[in-house]
């Protein structure tokens, strides 16, 4: 673990987690110097939070709560909001930007175990380890068949088509390229040339991806040109029998569309560590059938509770690099992963 920084100089911080996870903040406690008071309000709302924890705190690091204006003009003191994960749909960044307080995120404690989770429910589903341990489960003699797996898929040579070719996308199809795959990728915002020196195939736009992928592994940001990006007009574009894998956000995916694709064969597999709604609602269609497991999809589908990103060891270089690069950032100005640069004029 990288030591603080210490200056010459006693400086008192309070960093605020208004949420109620985690536990405890005795990860945090040990990765900031004594000059450090964390205050850990243990809430989901914002009113149930003392008024004078918002003004007094010099940072925020948060995991859920929002961040937007009903929040920002009580921070008379806050300079940096730090979103202790990836995605920072929490913050409103412009808001924040306008009042002076740079906005961060946490973009690489679990690369290589969303990456990882990924390439397992692909094997997962080309492979039918999961679909046959049930089977046999139901009934070892009836079911000691190699037919229960519905979803087999020869790898070696297929495509995997990745949508979003960041840390974590880059990590899943260099772990695709082991098995022989061919990696194409979809990412509007990566700049010409960048794919090169990695040897994969670009594609030209979203439909040209979905319609020659074997495998769509989606790695994208939630915003308002990706939200439901993965809709009824987009899983009419799919190559039939192909696998989808969301590792990424929940809303990215409509879920409706993508019970209507397996229903009609359009998509043979999906595999979703997120939701639109987290927990998974009864009322979202695909869940319903999920737990339903009528034979139709039976195996065609596997969920998880957002634990992708989840080991022992990423939990803690997420909950020590989310402290330090607010700690940081009080002590030294040294500011990393802002996500609201462009809005920020002068920062406080």
């Amino acid at each position: 673990m990288p030591e603080p920084f210490l200056s010459e100089e006693s400086v008192a911080y309070t960093i605020l987690y208004p949420d109620a996870k985690p536990q405890e903040l005795d990860i945090e406690a040990r990765a900031v110097g004594p000059d450090v008071t964390l205050i850990h309000a243990r809430q989901t709302q914002f009113d149930a939070i003392d008024r004078a924890q918002w003004e007094s705190c010099d940072a925020i690091v948060v995991s859920r709560m929002p961040i937007d204006r009903t929040v920002i003009p009580h921070l008379k003191r806050c300079r940096i909001v730090v979103r202790n994960g990836v995605g920072f749909d929490v913050l409103d960044l412009e808001a924040l930007a306008e009042a002076g307080i740079v906005a961060c995120n946490v973009p690489d404690y679990g690369t290589t175990e969303v990456a990882d989770s990924a390439i397992a429910m692909m094997l997962c589903f080309a492979r039918g380890t999961a679909a046959m341990d049930a089977a046999l489960r139901a009934d070892l003699g009836a079911n000691w068949t190699h037919e229960r797996n519905v979803t087999a898929k020869r790898l070696r040579g297929a495509t995997f088509g990745v949508i979003g070719l960041g840390r974590i996308g880059t990590a899943a199809a260099m772990r695709a390229r082991a098995f022989g795959m061919r990696i194409l990728f979809y990412d509007p915002l990566l700049p010409a040339g960048a794919e090169l020196g990695l040897g994969f195939e670009r594609a030209r736009a979203l439909p040209d991806l979905l319609g020659q992928a074997d495998v769509i592994d989606m790695h994208t940001p939630l915003n308002a040109q990706t939200r439901t990006m993965i809709n009824a007009q987009t899983v009419a574009a799919i190559k039939p029998g192909a696998y989808l894998i969301n590792t990424s956000r929940g809303p990215v995916c409509d879920t409706a569309a993508l019970l209507e694709g397996l229903r009609s064969g359009r998509l043979l597999a999906v595999g979703l560590d997120v939701l639109p709604k987290e927990p998974g609602q009864a009322q979202d269609p695909l869940v319903a059938a999920w737990e339903e497991n009528a034979p139709w999809i039976r195996g065609r589908v596997l969920l998880n509770p957002h634990s992708a990103f989840y080991s022992p060891d990423a939990y803690v270089d997420q909950r020590t690099k989310g402290v330090q690069t607010a700690y940081f950032y009080l002590r030294d100005g040294t500011l990393v992963n802002c996500v609201n640069t462009e809005h920020v004029k002068k920062a406080r």
